[in-house]
């Protein structure tokens, strides 16, 4: 990988993080620079791992209510294998839509759409405590969306 990312880079990195159906030539008009030499940096950037995928965003709102909800669980001790069983089962469950290992009193914090309270009563119980090692669930309710982005801030910032 680049030590770091040129200004140009950068632009385009911001640019495609808004909206990546543009095409070469409207990106290339967007950031300032000709159309081949726009492609060949985008191209890189993907080489190089700097753009991971490219996805569309759906709104949610079109398939019904639902909200997210932050779930916190503490695990016990887990073999590696039942580690790998935890990791295995939070992959396919899809409304598990991210999560991550963390440091504290829990070990494990995830976001979750839900489509009800009854619904979620019952993930808790079916689905999350029937997870290797979890032996506690709190939960965090989303009762407003004040602000969603998936922009990472790229301005100024030195590739590590």
């Amino acid at each position: 990988m680049s030590d770091e990312l040129s200004h140009l880079d950068l632009r385009i990195l911001q640019q495609i993080q808004r909206d990546s159906s543009l095409s070469t030539s409207e990106l290339s008009e967007k950031v300032g620079i000709s159309q081949s030499p726009c492609w060949r940096r985008l191209q890189k950037l993907r080489d190089e791992g700097y753009i991971r995928k490219q996805v569309a965003l759906v709104d949610r709102g079109k398939f019904g209510q639902s909200f997210f909800i932050y779930a916190t669980l503490k695990i016990g001790t887990l073999t590696d294998a039942q580690r790998a069983d935890f990791t295995r089962k939070v992959e396919i469950t899809p409304e598990i839509l991210e999560c991550y290992s963390i440091i504290g009193e829990r070990d494990v914090m995830m976001k979750i759409i839900a489509p009800s309270m009854d619904w979620y009563q019952n993930f808790i119980f079916k689905t999350l405590m029937k997870m290797p090692g979890v032996v506690d669930v709190q939960s965090i309710i989303a009762v407003a969306e004040m602000k969603y982005t998936t922009e990472i801030p790229v301005s100024g910032t030195r590739a590590l």
